[in-house]
């Protein structure tokens, strides 16, 4: 009897790859960057519409406000081109710029900065040791000025984008922010969680130098060669184009999410995708741990500690329920990826993600995003300066245009022996004569005429718009800081101004959420990559002087507020006001009312009460002190070896 053959199931049976990434790599080889690249792409295409609704507010911001283009018997022209034709001259009175200004001084007033607080109520301390370290890299990152030109942003656009990595910079390994431009970035457009919870893919477009690029990706000379001979074509639009024909996908005309408009750079393609592979989600009974392992390690980390953990429950006589084994669970886990692409599909650089607080780098905020739509502050003006335009340029025309000392000279009246420009010349001379025969039959005699083209209701239409413009942004005069009217109160002054914040109110909240997000990421990464022990100290501060443990810190967890900081002005003059009281009442010796207060003069003279006291205690004599003081010290040295002395005979 001829024996069965038996296939294995594997061979004959398709096999479904579950992990996202290795079934790409087998399915589509190289092709697999070019994947990337076409789904970014259309994310890239979807925003084209928020580019471009940026690029207005910002026009109308800084000052180009008629810069719409416009349809004109079939010929397309910029709006300040067509009122040039017309031969009027374009005027513009720039309120929303003021507008901006406004409310970044409302910002800026504030001067809050992001606090650590342990969840552990015994793990404070670390919680203000960490608050100092991120207040130490806010001051490396100059964060006030990237958070207020972030704000500025924000107000024009409606989206803000900052990127949190850990690397080289300027010879300095450290946590880095940097401002990512909105233009450069893309996102999923079928994100609508405000939070930004639920986006699957992001990126941000790199122009970078062909020496940068090699910095970053250039590991050998053979990478170098490599990356030489990519970007040798990358900046040929021809060769790019063919190239991805030849792939499948065509180009349809689209270069500038693939070429960048200076061809001497190199476009580098960031993409942060979610992918998905099987894993086990665990749970350590004995030690209270939940963490995820991947299959190929599951016997490493749960089979065999489990086998150990029965071994020894025997050993011991434990019965086999009690023992405290790893729970595990198999599903499908969603992570974030990155790709480093070029323009052509090739990959330079890609992988999981590298931060142990398994997101991207990215921290955005978009406003408001309901349904998904950006409408930025600005916005709401636009129409308003628009229309305060049209009415100065109007304005401006109809007092050109209007009669203003025209003079009516009849023929008859014309005296002999001048001309008629020698007439006009008199006429407009200081003290000018001009001899003229009165007409006998009442035919008209010369007048000048003046129309008065002022008083036409322009005046009012302006002064409603302002009005208007005021109502609808919430930026009064009060928060601009002008001055109230004859008899106003303070009281009143105040009540206005405050209500013009609350107005704004939902702004700068929203804005304290994305800078508390953002500080998030920081103390991730700083817990992450701050592997060795150091020493923080803020500037100006002496009594800010903390040790880094990452031992300690680096399991802690921490939740982050946004407070008023204590940099301000007003903060420090209260803390110097009450550090005073309590050094008169003898409370506080003169080292801690410098160690703890803000004076100009506090770290010398510090410095210099700690020299003599170590001067004293060495029996030195300071170099300017009084006599008197001298032999109260000697006869305190004295008393203090009396002291001594006495202490050893008694023992």
């Amino acid at each position: 009897m001829a024996k069965k053959k038996l296939h294995k199931a594997s061979r004959v049976m398709p096999k479904s790859e579950l992990d996202s990434v290795a079934q790409a790599k087998k399915m589509l080889g190289r092709n697999r960057a070019f994947e990337v690249l076409w789904e970014a792409q259309q994310y890239w295409w979807a925003m084209e519409t928020f580019r471009q609704d940026r690029e207005r507010n910002k026009n109308y911001t800084y000052g180009r406000q008629w810069d719409d283009v416009i349809c004109v018997d079939g010929v397309s022209l910029k709006e300040e081109d067509y009122i040039r034709k017309q031969g009027n001259v374009p005027l513009k009175n720039n309120l929303i710029r003021r507008m901006v200004q406004a409310v970044l001084g409302v910002y800026r007033s504030q001067a809050k900065e992001p606090t650590c607080t342990a969840r552990d109520r015994d793990e404070q301390k670390y919680g203000e040791t960490m608050s100092t370290v991120l207040q130490c890299n806010m001051q490396l990152n100059r964060m006030t000025r990237i958070n207020a030109r972030c704000m500025e942003e924000f107000l024009i656009s409606g989206f803000v984008v900052q990127r949190k990595w850990y690397g080289w910079r300027e010879d300095k390994l450290d946590c880095w922010t940097d401002y990512v431009q909105p233009n450069n970035f893309f996102i999923d457009n079928n994100m609508r969680d405000f939070r930004g919870w639920d986006v699957s893919c992001l990126g941000e477009v790199h122009d970078i130098s062909f020496e940068s690029l090699c910095q970053r990706f250039a590991h050998s000379p053979a990478d170098f060669d490599r990356l030489a001979d990519i970007y040798r074509l990358a900046r040929d639009k021809r060769a790019l184009s063919t190239a991805y024909e030849d792939f499948g996908y065509p180009l349809q005309g689209y270069y500038d999410f693939l070429v960048p408009r200076d061809t001497s750079r190199c476009r580098v393609i960031e993409v942060w995708r979610k992918e998905s592979k099987p894993r086990y989600r665990c749970h350590d009974v004995n030690s209270g741990d939940v963490f995820k392992v991947d299959v190929e390690d599951f016997e490493e980390f749960v089979g065999s500690v489990n086998r150990k953990r029965l071994e020894d429950a025997r050993e011991l006589g434990m019965a086999e329920e009690d023992v405290p084994l790893i729970k595990y669970e198999w599903f499908i886990d969603s992570y974030w990826y990155y790709y480093y692409l070029t323009p052509f599909g090739d990959i330079l650089e890609e992988g999981e993600t590298p931060y142990e607080h398994k997101s991207h780098p990215y921290v955005f905020l978009a406003y408001p995003f309901i349904d998904g739509e950006i409408h930025s502050f600005v916005s709401n003006v636009i129409d308003q300066q628009r229309y305060t335009n049209r009415l100065i340029t109007m304005y401006d025309w109809i007092m050109r245009a209007s009669a203003k000392g025209v003079l009516l000279f009849p023929e008859e009246c014309l005296p002999k022996g001048m001309s008629m420009e020698e007439v006009a010349d008199e006429w407009a001379r200081f003290n000018g004569i001009i001899m003229i025969k009165t007409p006998k039959d009442g035919r008209t005699i010369p007048q000048q005429i003046a129309n008065n083209c002022t008083q036409i209701g322009i005046s009012e239409l302006l002064n409603m718009q302002l009005k208007f413009f005021e109502d609808i942004s919430g930026v009064n005069g009060a928060l601009q800081g002008k001055p109230g009217y004859s008899g106003m109160s303070a009281s009143l002054y105040n009540q206005q101004a405050q209500n013009a914040t609350t107005s704004l109110l939902d702004l700068l909240d929203t804005f304290s959420e994305f800078i508390r997000d953002g500080a998030t990421k920081d103390v991730k990464n700083i817990q992450q990559f701050y592997d060795t022990p150091r020493v923080f100290n803020i500037a100006g501060k002496n009594c800010s002087i903390v040790e880094y443990d990452p031992k300690k810190i680096r399991n802690v967890e921490f939740d982050l507020s946004i407070v008023e900081s204590t940099a301000t002005p007003t903060y420090r003059a209260m803390a110097n006001e009450m550090l005073m009281e309590l050094w008169k009442a003898q409370a506080i010796s003169v080292e801690q009312l410098l160690e703890h207060g803000d004076f100009p003069f506090g770290d010398e003279l510090l410095q210099s009460i700690k020299a003599q006291r170590e001067q004293l205690e060495q029996g030195q004599m300071p170099e300017g002190i009084s006599p008197e003081l001298a032999q109260q010290a000697q006869q305190g040295a004295n008393m203090q070896a009396v002291q001594s002395a006495q202490q050893m005979l008694a023992a």
